[in-house]
C-alpha cells in the first residue's frame, strides 16, 4: 500500500522522507500551486467576490507529476504549513488533485523532528473550511485593494505605483512619524551633574540636580543654571538619607514571529526577509553533521507564547546540569499570550536544548547559525531564575538644594548569564555606588551645568516599525516581511542607517490616501479588517459577508476620488531635474520605466531624448582618471565602478572616500569595517589608514 505526502519545499520533504521511512513518498508542491492570476482582477465582484483561481505560470509540469503521483497512491496526506497560507495551499491542492475536502488526509507538523512527525500522520483530520476561508478573504480583499487602488495611483502620480491595505498604513505609519519630527519645537533645558567622594573613600561617584526642599526644579536656562551653581559654591554637601533595595530582572518570553523579527532586527541587523527565510529554513530541515536532516525549531509564524510541557522540562534539566539548581526559579515558567493572539501553535523554540549551537554550527550557513543562537538562547533563558540587583539610591543635600544619586550591582545574575533581551534604545549602563551612610558629608570634585534640548521622536527602524504595527493589530506577523520589502524596493522610503525615512513620493502618496481613501490608511479601520478576518478564522464570521462590508463602501469612495480628481495631475519635486535636453533644449525629467529610472525630455512626445541617470562619486578611477559612478548588480547590491567601462575595468565593492592617498594621491577606498579602514588600490601602492592605528598621523 503506497503513502504520498505532499510538503511545499524540497527540504522539508528530505526531513519528513527520513523520519517516515520507505512506504511513503514525500513530494513537495514548491509553494502554491493555484492562485489568482495576475494581470487582472479575476474577482467576480458581482457575484459574491467568486475568485478566478488558476494554475501558477509555470507550474503546469508540476502539477502533472503531483496528478500522477497521487492517481499511483493508495492514499494521500496534505501536510503543508500549519498556518491559513498552508491550509489554502492544502485547499487548492485537493481541488486540483480530486481529492475529497471531507476526508482525513490533512496533517500538521509544529516540529519536523520524529516526535513532531509522528503525532502528526496520528492525528489526520479534513482540510479546516475556516482557515482557507480566511486566507482567501485576505487574498480577495488585498487584490481589489490593490487591483483598484494602483491604476488610480499610477494615472494621478506616475507609472509603476502601487498601493495596499497593509502597506498604505506601514507607509503613513513612517510619513507621520516624520511630520512629527518636522513640526517639534525643542525647548532648552539644563542639568547640574556633580562629582562626588565620601569621607574615607577615593571611589567617585556622581549625582544630579533634583530640586529643593519644596520639590522638582526644571532648570530652562542659562541664566538659572549659573544662579543654582553661584549657589553652590559654598554649600556643603552632605548624605540625606539612604535607600538599599533589591530589584528582580525577569526574562523575556519565549519568541513569537513579530517578536523574533524585532530582536534578530537589533542584534543581527537581519531584515525581516532575511529572518524569515532562515527561519523557514531551520524549521524544515538542516543537514546536521552524523545526524543527518533535522528541523531545529518549531513553526515560525505563531503569535502564541505557549510551550509543551515536554520542551519547558527538557530547558529545567539542562539548566539545572549546566548551572546548577540555583539558576532555576522555583517552578516553571509559562507565559501568556496577548488577547487577540491566535494560539494555533507553540511559541518559537528549538525542538530539542540538547542541541546547543555549538554543536550544530559546522553544519549550518552564517545566517543559520546565528538565528537559531538567539532562538535558543532566548528560550532557555525564558526558563531561568531572575537576575537580582541589590540597589542603592541616595538623596544628597547641598544647602537648600538637593541631589539624587542611585546604583546597582549584580546580586545574582540569573538568566543574563546566557542571554539579555535588546532594546531600541540602549539603557545607560549603571555604577554601583560607594558605601554611603546619613548624615555623611561628601567631597566636591567637579560641578558643572550642561545644555541639552528635547529631542523630536526617533524614526522608525524595522524593529519598531513592527512592533508598532503588531501593537496596532495592523497585519499579521507573516506579512510584516513582504510589506516592508515593498514599500522600500517602490522607493516609498529609504533607509538611513537603520532608520525608515519616507521620500516625497511617499509622502505624496500618503497625502492623497489620507485626503480620498482615509479608511484605507486609517489604523483603528485596519485593525477592524484585521479582526473580521481572524473571525472568519474561527467561524464566527462568513468571509463574503466580510467582503461586502469593506467593498460596498469602498467602491463608491474610488468613484467619487475618480470623478472628482478627473484630469489632475501631482507633480513631483523629485522629478524635476536642473538638465536641459541637448536636442531641443526644454528641461529633462525623470521618468519611471519596466527597468527603472532614466531620464526624459519633458517635450515628449515630440522630443524623445533620453539618458541614464548616473550617480557620480565625485572622485577619480585609479586605474585611468575616469570618474568613478555608483552601479548595481542584478540582485541589486550597490558596487563601484568606472564609466570609461569596458575600456576600463576597474570595480569595487568598497566605497571611494573623500581623501587621497598620500603616497600616491589617488582615492581611497573605504572598507564596512568598525576601524572604517582607508587602502589605497593603486596598482603598486600599498598604503592603509586606519583611525584606530596610532602610528598613523590624524588627517593621513
Amino acid at each position: 500500500m503506497s503513502k504520498l505526502v505532499i510538503v511545499e519545499s524540497p527540504a522539508k520533504a528530505k526531513t519528513i522522507k527520513k523520519y517516515l521511512g520507505g512506504d511513503y513518498e514525500v513530494i513537495a508542491s514548491m509553494g502554491h500551486v493555484r492562485d489568482l492570476p495576475k494581470a487582472r482582477l479575476c474577482v467576480d465582484v458581482k457575484n459574491d467576490f467568486k475568485p478566478k483561481y488558476a494554475i501558477i505560470k509555470g507550474k503546469e509540469k508540476l502539477v502533472s507529476e503531483l496528478k500522477e503521483a497521487a492517481e499511483e497512491a493508495d492514499t494521500v496526506y496534505l501536510a503543508t504549513d500549519p498556518d491559513r497560507e498552508g491550509e489554502a495551499i492544502s485547499w487548492h491542492l485537493a481541488y486540483i488533485l480530486g481529492l475529497d475536502e471531507d476526508y482525513h488526509n490533512r496533517v500538521t507538523f509544529n516540529e519536523i523532528t520524529k516526535t513532531g512527525i509522528t503525532e502528526g500522520m496520528a492525528h489526520p483530520r479534513s482540510i479546516d473550511q475556516n482557515l482557507v476561508n480566511a486566507q482567501q478573504a485576505r487574498r480577495i480583499l488585498d487584490r481589489l485593494v490593490g487591483y483598484s487602488l494602483s491604476p488610480f495611483l499610477a494615472k494621478k502620480i506616475r507609472r509603476g505605483l502601487s498601493a495596499g491595505r497593509v502597506q498604505s498604513v506601514a507607509l503613513r505609519i513612517i510619513v507621520d512619524r516624520e511630520e512629527e519630527i518636522r513640526k517639534f519645537k525643542p525647548e532648552e533645558y539644563w542639568s547640574i551633574d556633580a562629582r562626588l567622594t565620601a569621607e574615607g573613600s577615593r571611589s567617585i561617584f556622581g549625582a544630579s540636580f533634583y530640586g529643593d526642599k519644596n520639590g522638582e526644579i526644571k532648570i530652562t536656562n542659562k541664566e538659572q543654571s549659573d544662579k543654582i551653581l553661584t549657589d553652590l559654591e559654598s554649600a556643603a554637601f552632605m548624605v540625606e538619607s539612604v535607600k538599599k533595595g533589591k530589584k528582580n530582572k525577569q526574562p523575556a518570553p519565549p519568541f513569537i514571529t513579530s517578536t523574533l523579527q524585532q530582536e534578530a532586527s537589533r542584534k543581527l541587523g537581519f531584515q525581516a526577509k532575511r529572518t524569515m527565510k532562515a527561519a523557514q529554513e531551520l524549521y524544515e530541515g538542516v543537514d546536521i553533521e552524523g545526524m543527518g536532516a533535522v528541523g531545529l525549531i518549531t513553526y515560525m509564524r505563531t503569535d502564541s507564547l505557549r510551550i509543551s510541557e515536554d520542551a519547558v522540562q527538557e530547558a529545567v534539566q539542562f539548566i539545572g546540569e549546566r548551572w546548577g539548581k540555583q539558576y532555576l526559579p522555583s517552578k516553571p515558567r509559562h507565559y501568556k499570550a496577548r488577547a487577540n493572539a491566535q494560539d494555533g501553535h507553540e511559541a518559537i523554540r528549538p525542538t530539542s536544548v540538547a542541541l546547543t549551537p555549538k554543536d550544530v554550527e559546522s553544519s549550518l550557513t552564517k545566517d543559520q547559525y546565528k538565528l537559531y543562537k538567539l532562538i535558543w538562547e532566548r528560550f532557555v533563558a525564558c526558563q531561568m531564575a531572575n537576575c537580582v540587583l541589590n540597589t542603592t539610591q541616595a538623596v544628597i543635600t547641598a544647602g537648600d538644594y538637593i541631589f539624587k544619586a542611585s546604583g546597582y550591582n549584580v546580586a545574582f545574575d540569573g538568566y543574563t548569564v546566557l542571554y539579555e533581551e535588546g532594546r531600541d534604545v540602549e539603557e545607560e549602563k549603571g555604577k554601583d555606588l560607594p558605601k554611603l551612610e546619613a548624615g555623611m558629608s561628601l567631597k566636591v570634585r567637579d560641578l558643572k551645568g550642561t545644555q541639552h534640548f528635547t529631542q523630536p521622536p526617533a524614526r522608525f527602524t524595522e524593529a519598531s516599525l513592527i512592533k508598532t504595527l503588531e501593537e496596532n493589530g495592523i497585519g499579521r506577523p507573516s506579512t510584516y516581511a513582504a510589506t516592508i520589502t515593498t514599500i522600500t524596493s517602490r522607493e516609498y522610503v529609504t533607509r538611513e542607517g537603520k532608520s525608515f525615512k519616507p521620500t516625497e513620493l511617499g509622502e505624496v502618496i500618503t497625502k492623497l490616501m489620507k485626503e480620498r481613501f482615509p479608511d484605507i490608511v486609517n489604523i483603528k479601520f485596519t485593525a477592524a479588517v484585521e479582526k473580521e478576518l481572524d473571525e472568519v478564522q474561527s467561524g464566527q464570521e462568513d468571509w463574503v459577508h466580510t467582503l461586502h462590508d469593506f467593498y460596498d463602501d469602498f467602491e463608491k469612495t474610488l468613484k467619487k476620488a475618480k470623478t472628482e480628481m478627473d484630469g489632475v495631475k501631482i507633480q513631483l519635486e523629485e522629478d524635476k531635474t536642473d538638465l536641459v535636453c541637448p536636442n531641443c533644449g526644454k528641461p529633462m525629467v525623470v521618468k519611471f520605466g519596466r527597468y527603472g529610472k532614466f531620464i526624459a525630455c519633458s517635450g515628449y512626445p515630440e522630443c524623445k531624448t533620453v539618458q541614464k541617470i548616473v550617480n557620480d562619486t565625485g572622485a577619480k578611477c585609479p586605474k585611468c582618471g575616469g570618474k568613478i559612478i555608483e552601479k548595481k548588480s542584478k540582485r541589486g547590491r550597490v558596487f563601484y565602478g568606472c564609466d570609461n567601462y569596458p575600456k576600463c575595468d576597474f570595480v569595487s565593492w568598497d566605497a571611494p572616500s573623500d581623501k587621497t592617498c598620500p603616497v600616491c594621491g589617488k582615492v581611497l577606498l573605504k572598507k564596512k569595517d568598525k576601524a572604517q579602514t582607508l587602502y589605497c588600490v593603486t596598482p603598486g601602492c600599498t598604503y592603509t589608514f586606519n583611525k584606530d592605528d596610532a602610528g598613523e598621523k590624524d588627517g593621513e
